[in-house]
């Protein structure tokens, strides 16, 4: 397969050049480059010069890739790569893969480039599927793929790595047809993926609310020291009874809860798990906003919460949830957020129709619990622009 140069989107994607190493061993000590990809660590010269000089020439000679260097037409200034990697001609896919230099950021540099190498690999080549994959967390990445048109096709369980070390990751391609030619600012789902990657790309946030009578109340990351209370919430028998947390439940669940799910799925971006604490910062339950089905993609969340025994009608759970669907609204475009309780499960009603829920009825054995299926109520928010009709 014989090299060629692509000018779209402001950029000129040429072949590497021998002359490219410096830029390329420069722009790969970015510690973001370096966490996200399968570079190697420490990545030295001698890897940049032999990627120009060896590894790009023979991919394309061979035609099992088409690497790019990503450049300012004007300045010829590096701003990224991108290109296609296991490119089969007889089967029809490869896949494609892109990092951005530091300079290059926020300028759509790598939404650019990876729509032209999408494109060529498409039109010019005859490819069935481009396949794109990234680690679980890489929300940039993510982005890029849904600017482009990639269909998320779902989790590869420890299915990336470097070196001896597993990681999940995300899955999805282009097939013909799926391609966005540009962005589309008026389109709500691309608007929707937009704000979700870039929460969850960030730090999970700090919310502060105040109960009805002043007493203040936050949602924050879950820490160490909460596992004691985390356990004593949990054991409660009203919390038996009317979630379904693990029973008996003891402080190595809690510890799992807290350093496990609750990082992972705010890595996944699936869902903002939160310990709700009182003014002292002292855990008095935790709550949780989750984005069922396509999380990049639905209009709909839904809410769930626990409040330990000791801090039960303070009014803890009703100012916490307001505060979260409030942040849900605004911050990952959510028209709709609903919530479920057991059927019988009083408190749990009484908090979210104070926190601005409507109940909408009665769901026949809706929920499960502890091997069964439970009736259960069903109530929602609407996100204020919404109701209004927009």
């Amino acid at each position: 397969m014989e090299p060629v140069e692509l000018r779209e989107n402001g950029l000129l994607l040429r072949p590497w050049s021998p002359d490219d190493a410096e830029a390329v061993f420069r722009a790969c000590q970015d510690p973001l480059i370096q966490h996200w990809t399968s570079l190697p660590r420490p990545y030295l010269l001698d890897h940049a010069a032999q990627f120009v000089t060896t590894q790009a020439p023979q991919a394309w000679h061979a035609g099992t890739g088409a690497p790019f260097a990503v450049v300012d037409p004007g300045t010829g200034e590096l701003l990224g790569a991108c290109g296609l990697t296991d490119i089969d001609r007889a089967r029809g896919d490869a896949e494609i893969g892109y990092w951005t230099a530091p300079s290059g950021r926020d300028r759509g540099v790598a939404t650019g480039a990876a729509r032209a190498v999408a494109r060529f690999g498409l039109a010019v080549l005859g490819l069935q599927r481009v396949q794109w994959r990234a680690r679980v967390g890489n929300h940039a990445s993510r982005l890029v793929a849904a600017r482009i048109g990639v269909r998320f096709e779902g989790l590869l369980r420890a299915g990336m790595g470097h070196g001896e070390t597993r990681y999940d990751g995300w899955i999805g391609a282009l097939l013909p047809g799926d391609l966005r030619d540009a962005d589309a600012p008026d389109d709500p789902a691309l608007a929707r993926a937009t704000s979700r990657c870039r929460v969850f790309a960030a730090t999970q946030p700090t919310l502060e609310s105040v109960t009805r009578d002043g007493q203040a109340v936050r949602l924050r990351p879950l820490r160490s020291d909460d596992a004691p209370a985390c356990v004593q919430a949990c054991q409660d028998p009203l919390s038996v009874r009317y979630t379904t947390v693990p029973h008996p439940y003891d402080e190595k669940q809690a510890e799992a809860f807290i350093h496990t799910f609750a990082p992972s799925m705010w890595a996944r971006g699936t869902e903002a798990v939160f310990a709700v604490a009182d003014a002292d910062d002292a855990l008095v339950g935790t709550m949780a906003l989750r984005l069922p089905g396509d999380e990049l993609y639905t209009p709909t969340g839904d809410v769930g919460y626990l409040i330990g025994p000791w801090a039960r009608g303070r009014g803890y759970a009703s100012a916490a949830l307001q505060a979260l669907c409030d942040w849900g609204f605004a911050n990952l475009a959510l028209r709709r957020i609903e919530w479920q309780a057991y059927v019988g499960n009083t408190a749990s009603r009484a908090t979210a129709e104070r926190a601005g829920f409507l109940v909408e009825g009665e769901l026949r054995q809706a929920l499960p619990h502890r091997g069964t299926f439970e009736d259960s109520w069903i109530g929602s928010r609407i996100a204020p622009a919404a109701s209004e009709g927009s």
